[in-house]
């Protein structure tokens, strides 16, 4: 799966020809004569197997730029199939997680192209994020509104804070958050995603809860501690089975129930063929923990 998603990224990134900035940087001008300056736009942190992937823009409300989603996508995307990687955690810097799209990068001056290479890459991000083979955890502490909001709703976990807020206030602007719709619509009740996407208006971090936005809200001195103590929990168990269990958990939710059934029972068939599905069940009936290795050989080579 990893491959394709490469290769797809490569396509992107030749289409995109001269409009593409480095994924990491973008230019400014020096105070004293202009020359380029890297500005780094995410800051990508791996520890023990977990992956902390960090939107470093705040004077841009850590705005979804066009360089900011491309060197998002190349955080997640960095050696994504490794062993050491179990699980990636995104968050930001300052006190908007993200403000959606830079609006400046829509005016009608970047003309239809750039537009189309905006809202392409924040899609390929977002499915990307449930199509890498481990746990997506966002880590939110403040506003994240419009395609911001989209990258919380597209996380396979979502912990925030108690101050924190969600909106896709696109209406107000006269720009429908049609994108951002696709990842609240399967996230929330549908009568609640649209009166988000009608009126725009900012729902709070505890009905954000109540409605499956967040998995978890807790104080802002307890967001570290309860973000870790998940990514550490899924660094105990198999890589292989959880991607696989990932994987098969988004494929049987776009099937209706029965062909969910046929699909989720064949991938349990599966796991149990897997190495580390029988290292499972072999150490629980022994009465020891498992010593998982993390591959997708079968059991039986």
């Amino acid at each position: 799966m990893a491959a394709g998603i490469v290769k797809l990224c490569k396509t992107l990134n030749s289409n995109a020809g001269q409009l593409r900035m480095c994924s990491c940087t973008k230019l400014r001008p020096s105070s004293s004569f202009i020359q380029t300056q890297p500005e780094i736009l995410t800051r990508r942190l791996q520890k023990d197997g977990i992956r902390n992937i960090i939107l470093n823009n705040p004077k841009k409300r850590n705005a979804l730029s066009l360089p900011m989603l491309q060197s998002l996508r190349d955080d997640i995307l960095h050696e994504v199939e490794s062993e050491d990687l179990r699980v990636i955690i995104i968050s930001a810097e300052g006190p908007v997680f993200s403000s959606g799209h830079d609006l400046k990068e829509l005016t009608s001056a970047q003309g239809e192209q750039y537009h189309k290479m905006v809202f392409d890459t924040c899609s390929e991000v977002m499915t990307l994020i449930q199509d890498v083979p481990v746990p997506v955890i966002a880590k939110v502490n403040g506003l994240a509104t419009a395609a911001g909001c989209q990258l919380v709703a597209s996380c396979d976990i979502a912990v925030a804070t108690d101050k924190s807020k969600f909106a896709t206030p696109g209406v107000n602007i006269g720009l429908f958050c049609s994108t951002p719709a696709v990842a609240l619509g399967r996230s929330v009740p549908r009568k609640v995603a649209l009166e988000m996407l009608f009126t725009g208006e900012p729902i709070s971090a505890q009905d954000a809860l109540l409605h499956g936005l967040l998995t978890k809200v807790v104080p802002e001195d307890k967001l570290e501690e309860e973000t870790m103590k998940i990514a550490f929990k899924i660094c105990q168990t198999s890589r292989s089975v959880v991607a696989l269990g990932k994987s098969t958990f988004y494929r049987q939710m776009a099937q209706g129930r029965n062909a969910a059934y046929h699909i989720a029972t064949q991938v349990m068939v599966d796991n149990l063929a897997l190495k580390d599905g029988q290292e499972g069940i072999n150490a629980f009936i022994q009465k020891r923990k498992p010593q998982w290795i993390h591959t997708t050989e079968s059991a039986q080579e």
